[in-house]
């Protein structure tokens, strides 16, 4: 038996590499903007909308701005998806349930405990009842959006990649993009473009999970929480079938062992298509766990074989997701010319398995402190602490609130868990008192044991091609190791990857135009960088 623990051999984050300070304006290209959000997803949409429709109403003017490093909206876009959808309610009064972008209103639902062979129903845990809600491709809802974003005049840079934040004065006022068309050897492609400086008045980070940026702040700026945040890594495949599924599907249990948190889903989405796919909990102590692999593995289970086994597999990504919870929130999401919405804050409920609408009600709270600030003439954190106060105010925090420990029930196994969290649901989250936070560990300082140093792998490769993966394979590893790395520590990165991007020979080998930035090393292990305009997946129907 091999043990080791990741953060061993974790390099360390450097925020001095990812904030900079500004140049001069006249030095190199730049663009000039007065609200700037970093990566295009459904929290910076909808704030983008909702500031957009403020303005109008008080006839303003601001130039509105969005970086997205995918050459196409909702390019690198994932989720399960069922969306509630209170926030599209908001935003779009004058719209018709019709003209949402959803797929299946939801009328049935199922929840299993799944073993080998069996699926034993259980009683769907009340967070996690969905009739009425929908689902949905996250991807197409975010194109959607986009639309809409357009129309109001907002200004969407796909292909744009944010590398470093400006910094001038203790605040933030821009964003440098990632150069394009530079090779591993350091020479330039003719197609070569320099960075491009974008200042902004206010920086809105909405980079999704485990954002470099909002990462680097953070540490600079010394923002702890009072639980470290814990995240699960969640693979998904888009089915095409020929029998149409009825109802929403979660399971927990099988395929993970009961050291790990986690489960399934298996979603309709339409008639002719089916969303299946895993989450397991990246705290786990098995440095053999594959959530890729073990994902081929579930889909033979009698649960959701009927459906598969005449159907064909048209699309493949993974993410991960934030798992931790009220109290794995940073304690300040503000500062001078910055905040932070959406899964980069780490706003998704575990007891409901929703993420979504928590993510555009925190950018619709962004936008409203936007205006604030800006008809205050002051984007300060004197007047952005407001987003603070609203989200305080809000549903989001009395519905994390009440879930704010169940996370952490399971980090001594499932069945303890499970009573715990039965228990934790019926004080409507009273009991247990909050963890001394001695008791509570990071994912990357939890110990791995691994018994095997060889990996059984299931067509990874072939997995990267269903992502539409578009990487050039000349550029730059944006991949950094530590040093010294154990074959154990490489054949824990090489399960852990679903991509394939690491394999263990004699020495660690790192295949990175791969990558489809899900991000799990990055909590893990090597750590992730910004890369050119057009890497990474290129998502249709996630």
């Amino acid at each position: 038996m091999n043990t080791f623990t990741p953060s061993d051999y974790q390099p360390p984050l450097n925020p001095e590499e990812f904030i900079v300070p500004a140049p001069d304006k006249s030095n190199g290209e730049s663009i000039e903007l007065d609200v700037l959000f970093v990566g295009a997803g459904p929290a910076s949409l909808a704030s983008a909308i909702k500031l957009a429709d403020l303005l109008k109403a008080s006839g303003k003017e601001l130039e509105i701005g969005i970086m997205e490093k995918a050459d196409e909206l909702g390019g690198h876009t994932l989720s399960g998806a069922v969306i509630n959808p209170l926030v599209f309610q908001w935003l779009f009064p004058e719209k018709r349930e019709t003209d949402w972008p959803f797929k299946d209103k939801i009328t049935k639902e199922a929840f299993y405990f799944l073993t080998k062979n069996f699926s034993i129903p259980l009683l769907t845990p009340p967070g996690m009842k969905n009739k009425g809600y929908y689902t949905a491709s996250l991807c197409e809802v975010v194109q959607w959006l986009g639309k809409e974003a357009e129309q109001r005049g907002i200004h969407i840079f796909t292909s744009f990649p944010a590398n470093q934040l400006l910094i001038k004065e203790n605040r933030i006022v821009g964003v440098t993009s990632k150069a394009f068309g530079i090779n591993k050897d350091d020479s330039k492609e003719p197609a070569f473009e320099p960075a491009s400086n974008i200042f902004a008045k206010t920086v809105i980070l909405s980079e999704g999970s485990r954002g470099h940026l909002t990462q680097a702040w953070l540490a600079k700026e010394q923002i702890s929480s009072k639980y470290p945040q814990t995240y699960a890594l969640g693979v998904k495949e888009i089915w095409e079938v020929k029998k149409p599924l009825d109802k929403v599907i979660h399971t927990i249990a099988w395929p993970l062992d009961h050291n790990t948190f986690g489960g399934s889903w298996f979603y309709p989405m339409g008639k002719q298509f089916i969303s299946i796919g895993l989450m397991a909990g990246l705290d786990s102590p098995d440095g053999e766990l594959s959530v890729h692999d073990k994902l081929q593995i579930m889909k033979k289970h009698p649960l959701f074989s009927p459906w598969l086994k005449e159907g064909k597999c048209v699309e493949w990504g993974a993410k991960t997701v934030p798992e931790g919870g009220w109290n794995a929130l940073p304690e300040k999401l503000y500062g001078n010319g910055i905040l932070i919405i959406g899964d980069s804050a780490g706003l998704v409920n575990m007891a409901s398995l929703k993420g979504i609408h928590y993510a555009m009600a925190s950018g619709v709270f962004a936008a409203e402190t936007l205006f604030y600030a800006f008809q205050k003439g002051d984007f300060s954190k004197t007047n952005l602490k407001m987003y603070a106060e609203k989200i305080h105010d809000s549903f989001i925090k009395k519905d994390l609130y009440k879930s704010r420990n169940l996370r952490q029930l399971f980090h001594k196994g499932l069945f303890k868990g499970l009573f715990k969290a039965g228990l934790n649901t019926l004080t409507l989250g009273q009991w247990p008192s909050d963890f001394n936070e001695k008791e509570l560990s990071q994912d990357v300082q939890i110990k791995r044991s691994l018994k095997n140093l060889s990996s059984k792998e299931t067509g990874k490769q072939d997995a990267v091609f269903l992502s539409g993966n578009k990487t050039r394979d000349k550029i730059p590893s944006h991949l950094k190791t530590g040093k010294n790395i154990p074959p154990e520590l490489g054949v824990f990165y090489q399960n852990l990857c679903p991509a394939g991007v690491y394999e263990q020979k004699k020495h660690l080998l790192i295949n990175a135009p791969n990558c489809i930035d899900c991000k799990a090393t990055d909590i893990l292990g090597p750590r992730w960088t910004p890369r050119e305009r057009g890497s990474g997946p290129h998502y249709k129907q996630m």
